[in-house]
């Protein structure tokens, strides 16, 4: 039993170790690769380990200082509309597992029918700007698409009725608190992993959003950081398209078209792999505790 043990160990630990290294080598690859010469790249490909180390993408992007202005754009609007989304998503899905609450069936219907179907972005885009008046304000960056999504509510609502002992919840009732009590003072504080689930992957979702500034932003001071990056992406690409055979010749180094796309990958995945250690056990316990009865 002990050597049948100790073989499917190593045989875990084997597998773990492969599947580990297929994840790690793509990712070293692309920060290497962001090192390397635009010449080397153009004349040897993407390298693992780089003939010479050279940040000419990274000088391009952080030349001007626009980037650390959209950092703190990026930062605060992930920030905020983190907060403020999961408060929205935990309190929605709260009101859908409250036995007996009127309406709850059309509540319920409504998310759902979101979840499903969409206006389209044409009229999205009416909508936002000329009845709202979003646009080049900081709440284009904060509420289209991003502020309330059905799905984490519908994935947050199954955590709360599988995992939340509802013997707990009516003896609160029966003692007379309220349900903003309930919520607030025994729901939330049961609800850390599904709360730390749906806050990451809100975080991730505003600190990838590129959208919402293409379509309601037009001044520069709200432009954020993914915006900014595929901005840099679009004019590297055009500028190197508009040189003529002459000057592609002696200037190919002075646009680092190939090494940028790597840098500004870097540049802008690198804050949410850093944070994702701090999340990983609750994200993980979110999404297998909530999907499964206990």
């Amino acid at each position: 039993m002990v050597k049948r043990d100790t073989g499917f160990q190593a045989a875990a630990h084997l597998i773990m170790i492969v599947m580990s290294v297929m994840v790690l080598f793509p990712l070293a690859l692309l920060i290497m690769s962001s090192l390397s010469p635009e010449s080397d790249v153009i004349r040897y490909g993407y390298s693992l380990i780089p003939r010479e180390i050279d940040v000419t993408a990274y000088r391009y992007i952080f030349g001007d200082g626009s980037v650390f202005h959209s950092y703190l754009v990026t930062i605060a609007v992930t920030l905020v509309g983190t907060v403020v989304s999961v408060v929205i998503t935990t309190m929605i899905s709260y009101t859908l597992t409250v036995p007996g609450l009127p309406g709850k069936k059309l509540l319920s219907f409504y998310v759902l029918f979101t979840m499903l179907f969409s206006g389209g972005l044409v009229p999205s885009y009416m909508m936002w700007c000329n009845i709202f008046h979003i646009k080049n304000t900081i709440w284009a960056l904060l509420v289209p698409s991003l502020l309330c999504s059905a799905f984490h509510i519908m994935i947050t609502r199954s955590y709360f009725q599988n995992n939340i002992p509802k013997e707990i919840l009516e003896s609160a009732r029966i003692d007379g608190m309220t349900e903003f009590g309930i919520f607030f003072q025994i729901v939330l504080p049961l609800s850390v992993p599904i709360i730390a689930t749906i806050g990451f992957m809100k975080a991730l979702m505003y600190w990838n959003d590129w959208t919402n500034s293409l379509y309601y932003i037009t001044e520069k001071q709200l432009v954020g950081i993914q915006a900014l990056l595929n901005n840099m992406l679009t004019n590297a690409k055009y500028l190197t398209q508009s040189m003529d055979a002459s000057m592609v010749a002696t200037d190919a180094a002075a646009i680092p078209s190939l090494s940028l796309r790597m840098a500004v990958a870097v540049v802008g995945m690198l804050p949410m792999i850093m944070l994702y250690p701090f999340f990983q056990k609750y994200y993980m316990k979110g999404l297998t505790v909530g999907a499964v009865k206990g």
